[in-house]
Order: structure tokens, then C-alpha cells, then sequence
């Protein structure tokens, strides 16, 4: 390349091309003679230099649209090319007959054939040669996969004997499948990864675009955790994520970059399978999304790998001495990268090639089916082989590849189309059209009618599949839930307190953070507790905790803090135990999940407590929630200063009224919203007893208040009430043999419930006062004997009614949350008797607790004025 074709420098005309061009010579000296490392060497350096000048500028964030690994730094590719091409191409076979199956069979059922056509490559080098299993020698790496792309992990667990034809003939068919109506035969194969459907197979729910992503940071920080805490030796261990690049626009794709970066997290990789494409059309059509990516990972503190082009390009560009290709590449945008992926070679011949004399040149010699093969990075096994191996091997970052793929790859008229996404249907052209460009083994008559394919089991191809999974610890997903149980406390020996407060004054969540620093202390279950604060440990009473088990960091404490004479100082350490995770409850939910499944990914039981502001909770990362649900997660969220009337002073967006609403739809979560530290205290109890000692795939929402009152004993004979939902608090007068009027309260609004009933009482009016400890609870009860009595069972009287039974006149209900809360047990409630329910329904607002409740109408006054209304 001479001086005078690269004399731009900022735009403008070079004023000294000659200079120019010494001091390119003398760079490539440098690196001829020293090396790579002394020319980095050198350029920082040089940027240090430019940054004291003050001269405004910086590197560039975005390297040239080429491969970072050079040719002659490929390692040998270790495997057998040509049997791992097969093996893919079988993949995307089966793949592609059983989505189009079960959408000729039904066409509403849907799937995806496109994403995976992209990724097959992606997958198939990574289960070949680097995702390891779980053995006796390995942990296993832990692998997030393409949602969309589900159908080809079906297709190779196929192949491996895990799955069988009539497995993949019920994709997307759970209810209909023979293992789901009579307990045996094919199971039905969920759309996406998703634990809880199947929960022998898949690991990680990734279905929820963005919650992998960030979930798979956080997993692999929580590695270190453990490694760190000396819990259990993670050091071999990867966290592999293959993901989309439309994916990354997703804010939780994003939001956890820098926490990757700045924990040096060279356990993690990301592949981000860049094919271009989202669901309607481009990812970046008048951009470059592999460009915009770099610069972002980059500068964020990411290893950038780019996997450009494929190894048919390397003779192109060894030909290329003008850098023709590399000022072309620079100059098309996805958009059109997408119709030279659409359209065939003659095409690509004309558009591209034909752009200028020197690319035309670099294209004679070649047919345009040697123009329509040319492959992107993402398509060949030895470019993908050589970024994972230099991914493995990277040190002190976490490395994202970006990958660049075609979607709908090989799907003939399908291939790059705007709606490639969506192509689930295919005639008997495109069936033979496919099955000649991958060379398949099938007959006109098996492509078309969509025969499974796989081939004998003594097959040089099914040799090799198995023996390299053998060597990598087995197959994979593969999820296993084999965990020792952990002893916990008995109730009074860290809650002794609570259940016997004889009217002490205090708050739930101060009698929480009491529980919490006590089950620390407990020489069995203290190590497995994992306590994660988003930024709130001071706001909810946790700085003792900061002495008492320190603050994880990978790097310690490296200064001293500003109250470290102080006896609640702030600590932080490499065995830490609190994870402080900032202002980011996306990160610390991500942080909890990664605890609460640790007894299936790690084989090692925790149990987290999540504790914050309850409204930032379902309501912000509700998704997650129900991610780790699906995940079958373990352990307890509370949703401090909860309710919309508790919080006085915040206003509307920090008071919470709906997160009881949104629980009760998640089936393996137990809501409970106690008035008393007894109650919550019990709750608490039974919680970890199920999930650590009985191992129950449950987890529990608790909410927790910051109103300090008196709180009563709780007698024991009422421990097992308090866990099924509600138990009889008391009649007033206390000598009263029936009560008139019933009133039912939870959480916060149980005292002014109370007052309510002793103000009744002082007016003649027998009152009996019901503690609901959970309204989901009751109302899960009641619509499982409705539904016993729909299938003609005896069915048992819903427990809320026989709570009600002794009782007459209305009932008024009332909460802290909105009216549809108390209103989900309505149905149960005894026969004949009128029931009011009370809420807070609307928006928040400022002020006292007391001018709250009396605005909402769930103050004593309020709440005896319902029953006064309702006795008519």
C-alpha cells in the first residue's frame, strides 16, 4: 500500500506522506524484531504521552471487519473435519424435521428452524471439543443456550441416545405427549430451555430475551464466591452463554458488563451468534452490529474476539495487497450484508465483487457457487475452534466472540429473508434442496416425508459424537439435583425473641436482620446463608452484619474506610459472605438466583436472603422471578418496607400495593405478608426447613415492615395456622362468646385492625380478629378443594372457611395492598356471610402513615366503619 492511498489522517490531506510513511516502517520494524508485546509496549506509551499533551484523542474502540485471530495464530484444529461437518449437518436435519412436523401436523404450534440454522456450528464445535460436563474430575461448566435455538440441543440429545424419535415427534406437545397422560412414552419437548418442564435436562431458562445474559455473569461471579469462601474449588470450571446479537439490546443484556470486567471473570465467555438478523428484520440495518459491539464489550473491559470470515476469505485476503476488501467490508452495512446472505453467487459476483477493478480481480477464478459457499466466520468449525480455544485460554477478562453468521444458514429460499425468522413450513423442493446442501444420507421419499435421521450405532459418526462427549464428562444439558441436605437451628435457638416478645416494641425487618445475624452464627446452615443487599443494608438495620461475616470483594479491602472506628464499619474482604450488589436490583435477583440454584448447578445447597424496598422487587425484575421459578430456585425475597401506607414519606413510586398480587401468580412461591415477628419468625422456620432439610423446590416471598410497635407471643399451638394462612388472633371483649362482626387483617394493617375491633367492643360490638399471614396461600387451599370437588373427590372445607366457621355476621377484610389481594379468597369464605374487602388501591402518596391509611380507607376508624356499615 504507497504513502499517497493512505495519506487521510482525520479527514484531512496528510501534510508529510513521507513522514507518514517512515513511521509506519518503523512500527513494522518494532514488531518484526520484538514482537507483538513490545509494540503494545509502545503504543501505551504513546497514548500516555498524547493524553498529557491534552491533544483529545484516544484509540479507537473498533478494529477492522476482519478476524482477530490471524491464520498463522490458528492452533491445529483437533478433530476430524469432515465428521464433524456431517454431525452438524444431521443436527440441523432433525432440527429442522421436527419443527416442521409438529407445524404440518399443527400449524399453531410454532418454533424456530433460522436461529438455529445460524448457531449449529456455534453449538457443535462447543460440545466437540470445550463444553465439560460434570464427572469426578470436573464440576462441569455451566452453558446458557439460545433460546430459539432449542430444537438442535433436542437434535443432538437425539443422536446421543437421550431422547428418542418419538420424543422429538411431540415437540412442543407437553399435554398431549404419552409421559404427560399416563406416566410413560414420549415426553414432550418444551419450546425453549426450561428447568422446570424438564427437569432432568435443561439448566438455565433463557427464553426471557436479556435474563441469560446477565444471569450468566452473575453465576460465574457467584463461582469465585464460593471458590473464595473456600465452599467448594470452582477453578476448572467455565460459564460458556450463546446468545443473539438482537438479544444485546435488551437492557439486562448490558447492565452487568462492567461487573464482569472489573471481577476479572475469565471464567466467563460469550458467543454472540451475530446473524444479523431479529425477528423482523435487521439487527442494525444501516449499521454494523458486530462494530458497535466491539466498541461496547471493549469498552466496557471485555476481550473482543471478532469471527468474521471464513477460511475460504483467507486465500482472498492473502491476494488482497491493496485492502480492497477491508475499505469494502468498512463500507457495508448489515442491512446489506443481509441481502448478500438472501440472494445467490451471481448476485454477490455483481454487487459486491463488482464494486471496483481490484475486487473484481479477486474474484476470477471463482464460480458464483464458489461465491454463494464462501463462508462467514460463525460457519466454519476450524475459525470457531481457534477464537474458543483463544477464549479458554484468556486470563484476568471475561471474552466475548462475535460470531457472524447467516440466518436461516443453508435454508435455501429461507436463507437471510426478512422472514426467516418465522419459516416453520417447507415444500418437498425445499426439503431435497436442503438435503443436497448438506450432503444428507436421505432418499427423495425421507426429506420429504421428514424422516429422522441417525445414523447405526457402530457409524464413524457415532463413535466420534460419543467418545468426544466421554472425554468432555458425558452429555449435556444435564441437570442434576443429587445434594446433601443441611441441619438447621431449632426455632427458639435464633428466634426465641420473636415468638416470645411479650409486647416488645420493634419492627419485622429489625426482627429479621435479629434472625438473619443468628442463623450466621449457626455452625451447619451460618456458611450456606448468603445475605444480598441492593445498596439498603444501612437502610434496613444489616450494619452490624458488616463485622460480623465482611462484604465479598475479589480483591479485599484496599483502603481504609471512613468510619473504620466505628463499630459498624464498613468491611469488605475476599471471604466475605454479604453481597452488596449496588444500586441495581437486576443484579442482585441475578445474584439470588445464583445461590438459590447452586444446590442443582453446584451440588452444593445456600440459602439466600434477598432483602429490599418490597415495590422494587416484583415489579421491577418480576421476569427474573420467574426465570429463577422456572429454574426451581430456593430461597427467601424480602420485600422490605412494604405495603403502600408503611413507607409514609417516600410516595408513589417506592410504595408498594401489587407485589402480593404478582407472587400469588407464581406457582412454587410462598407469599407471606406477617404482622408480628412470631409469625414471620415461624414462617422463616418452615421455609428453611423445606427447602434445606426436606429439599422442596420451593422459594418464599416474605414482606417485611418498618413500623415499630408491640408484638405479641405467638403460641405454639398456632405455628402450624400461621403457615397455612391465617390463625384466630382474638374476640373483642376477650369474654365474648360470639362475635358479630369478623375482621381479618394482614401485615401492617393487622394493628389498625385490632384497634378497630377494641373500638367495636367499646361500642357493644363483639369482634373476633383474624391474623391472614398469607392471602395466596388460603386461596391456593380453597381452589384445590374446589378443584377436588369438580373431579367428583371428597373434597375437605377450604381452610379459611374452617377458620371462619365459629364465627358469625360480616367479615371486613383489609391490607396494606390493593382490594384484588383480600378479594382472591372470596370464594372460600363461609356461605351466607357478607364480605367487604378493604385495600389500597391507586396511587401512593406522601405523607403519615396515618394520614395514608385514613386517605386509603384502611385505618381503625375506616375499618369499623365497614363493619357498622355492613351490620347494618
Amino acid at each position: 500500500m504507497n504513502a499517497q492511498s493512505t495519506s487521510h489522517l482525520a479527514g484531512t490531506l496528510d501534510p508529510d506522506p513521507q513522514e507518514t510513511a517512515e513511521w509506519r516502517e518503523s512500527f513494522a520494524a518494532l514488531v518484526a524484531a520484538d514482537g507483538p508485546a513490545r509494540a503494545r509496549q509502545m503504543l501505551d506509551e504513546l497514548a500516555r504521552l498524547a493524553r498529557e499533551q491534552r491533544i483529545g484523542w484516544s484509540p479507537e474502540l473498533c478494529t477492522p471487519y476482519v478476524n482477530t485471530i490471524a491464520v498463522d495464530a490458528q492452533p491445529v484444529f483437533p478433530g476430524d473435519l469432515a465428521i464433524e461437518e456431517r454431525l452438524a449437518s444431521l443436527m440441523r436435519w432433525n432440527a429442522l424435521a421436527m419443527v416442521v412436523r409438529a407445524n404440518h401436523t399443527y400449524g399453531e404450534l410454532g418454533g424456530h428452524i433460522a436461529s438455529y440454522a445460524s448457531a449449529a456450528d456455534l453449538f457443535e464445535t462447543g460440545f466437540n471439543h470445550f463444553f465439560h460436563a460434570k464427572d469426578a474430575g470436573h464440576g462441569g461448566d455451566l452453558v446458557f443456550f439460545q433460546p430459539h435455538s432449542a430444537p438442535g440441543v433436542y437434535a443432538r440429545a437425539f443422536l446421543e441416545g437421550r431422547l428418542s424419535e418419538e420424543d422429538l415427534s411431540h415437540y412442543r406437545q407437553e399435554l398431549t405427549a404419552p409421559a404427560s397422560r399416563n406416566g410413560e412414552g414420549a415426553r414432550g419437548l418444551s419450546s425453549y430451555p426450561h428447568p422446570y418442564l424438564m427437569p432432568d435436562f435443561w439448566q438455565f431458562p433463557t427464553g426471557s430475551m436479556g435474563i441469560g445474559p446477565i444471569s450468566s455473569i452473575y453465576h460465574a461471579r457467584f463461582m469465585r464466591y464460593l471458590t473464595h469462601r473456600g465452599l467448594l474449588d470452582c477453578g476448572a470450571r467455565k460459564v460458556w452463554g450463546v446468545f443473539g446479537d438482537g438479544e444485546m439490546d435488551e437492557p439486562e443484556s448490558m447492565s452487568a458488563l462492567t461487573l464482569a470486567a472489573r471481577e476479572r471473570l475469565d471464567n466467563l465467555v460469550w458467543v454472540v451468534n451475530c446473524n444479523l438478523q431479529r425477528l423482523d428484520g435487521p439487527v442494525r440495518g444501516n449499521g454494523r452490529i458486530i462494530d458497535e459491539l466491539e466498541k461496547l464489550f471493549a469498552g466496557a473491559g471485555w476481550n473482543v474476539i471478532k469471527l468474521v470470515w471464513g477460511s475460504d476469505w483467507d486465500g482472498l485476503f492473502a491476494r488482497d495487497t491493496t485492502g480492497a476488501l477491508a475499505r469494502a467490508f468498512a463500507n457495508t452495512v448489515d442491512g446489506q450484508m443481509q441481502t448478500f446472505a438472501a440472494k445467490d453467487g451471481r448476485f454477490n459476483r455483481d454487487t459486491f465483487f463488482g464494486q471496483n477493478e481490484e475486487l473484481a480481480k479477486l474474484a476470477q477464478g471463482m464460480t458464483d457457487e464458489q461465491i454463494d459457499r464462501l463462508k462467514r466466520g460463525g460457519h466454519d468449525l476450524v475459525k470457531i475452534h481457534a477464537a474458543y480455544a483463544a477464549a479458554a485460554a484468556h486470563r484476568d477478562q471475561p471474552t466475548v466472540i462475535l460470531a457472524h453468521t447467516k440466518k436461516g444458514y443453508g435454508m435455501g429460499a429461507g436463507q437471510g429473508k426478512m422472514t426467516t425468522h418465522s419459516h416453520k413450513k417447507f415444500e418437498s423442493a425445499d426439503l431435497i434442496g436442503f438435503r443436497n446442501r448438506f450432503n444428507l444420507p436421505l432418499s427423495d421419499e425421507q426429506a420429504t416425508s421428514l424422516a429422522f435421521y441417525k445414523p447405526a450405532d457402530d457409524s464413524v459418526e457415532m463413535q466420534y459424537l460419543k467418545q468426544h462427549r466421554q472425554a468432555l464428562g458425558g452429555s449435556m444439558p444435564r441437570r442434576e439435583t443429587a445434594c446433601d441436605g443441611v441441619a438447621k437451628p431449632d426455632l427458639p435457638a435464633y428466634a426465641k425473641f420473636a415468638v416470645e416478645a411479650d409486647g416488645k416494641d420493634m419492627s419485622t425487618t429489625m426482627a429479621f436482620v435479629r434472625i438473619l445475624g443468628n442463623l450466621l452464627k449457626d455452625k451447619a446452615l451460618g456458611p450456606r446463608v448468603v445475605p444480598i443487599v441492593a445498596d439498603e443494608a444501612r437502610t434496613f438495620g444489616m450494619a452490624n452484619l458488616f463485622k460480623q461475616v465482611g462484604i465479598y470483594s475479589s480483591v479485599g479491602q484496599r483502603y481504609a474506610p471512613e468510619d473504620i472506628d466505628t463499630i459498624l464499619s464498613y468491611r469488605e474482604a475476599t471471604d466475605g459472605q454479604i453481597l452488596e450488589e449496588g444500586i441495581s436490583e437486576a443484579g442482585a435477583i441475578a445474584s439470588w438466583t445464583a445461590a438459590a440454584t447452586s444446590y442443582s448447578v453446584h451440588g452444593l445447597a445456600m440459602l439466600p436472603f434477598y432483602i429490599y424496598y418490597s415495590m422494587f422487587g416484583f415489579q421491577r425484575v418480576g421476569d427474573q422471578i420467574w426465570a429463577a421459578a422456572d429454574q426451581r430456585a430456593r430461597g427467601f425475597l424480602l420485600g422490605a418496607t412494604s405495603g403502600r401506607t408503611t413507607l409514609g414519606g417516600e410516595g408513589l413510586q417506592h410504595q408498594d400495593g401489587t407485589s402480593h398480587l404478582v407472587a400469588a401468580t407464581i406457582p412454587n412461591c410462598k407469599a407471606y405478608d406477617p404482622a408480628f415477628a412470631g409469625e414471620m419468625a415461624v414462617i422463616v422456620n418452615a421455609g428453611i426447613r423445606e427447602m434445606m432439610v426436606e429439599q422442596k423446590d420451593v422459594f418464599y416471598y416474605v414482606t417485611l415492615m418498618n413500623e415499630n410497635y408491640a408484638q405479641p407471643s405467638l403460641p405454639s399451638e398456632v405455628h402450624g395456622d400461621v403457615l397455612r394462612g391465617c390463625y384466630r388472633f382474638g374476640r373483642f371483649p376477650a369474654d365474648a362468646t360470639k362475635a358479630q362482626v369478623t375482621l381479618m387483617g394482614s401485615g401492617a394493617i393487622l394493628t389498625e385492625v385490632i384497634k378497630a375491633a377494641q373500638q367495636l367492643a367499646h361500642e357493644g360490638i363483639a369482634a373476633e380478629v383474624i391474623s391472614i399471614t398469607s392471602w395466596s396461600e388460603l386461596a391456593r387451599d380453597g381452589a384445590a378443594c374446589e378443584a377436588a370437588a369438580l373431579r367428583g373427590e371428597p373434597a375437605p372445607t377450604p381452610f379459611i372457611a374452617q377458620q371462619l366457621a365459629d364465627g358469625a355476621g360480616p367479615i371486613i377484610a383489609a391490607t396494606d395492598y390493593v382490594r384484588s389481594v383480600p378479594e382472591s379468597v372470596r370464594a372460600y369464605v363461609a356461605r351466607g356471610r357478607r364480605y367487604v374487602t378493604l385495600g389500597t388501591d391507586g396511587f401512593g402518596r406522601s405523607d403519615t402513615r396515618a394520614a395514608l391509611r385514613n386517605f386509603f380507607g384502611v385505618d381503625a376508624a375506616s375499618i369499623a366503619r365497614a363493619a357498622r356499615h355492613a351490620l347494618g
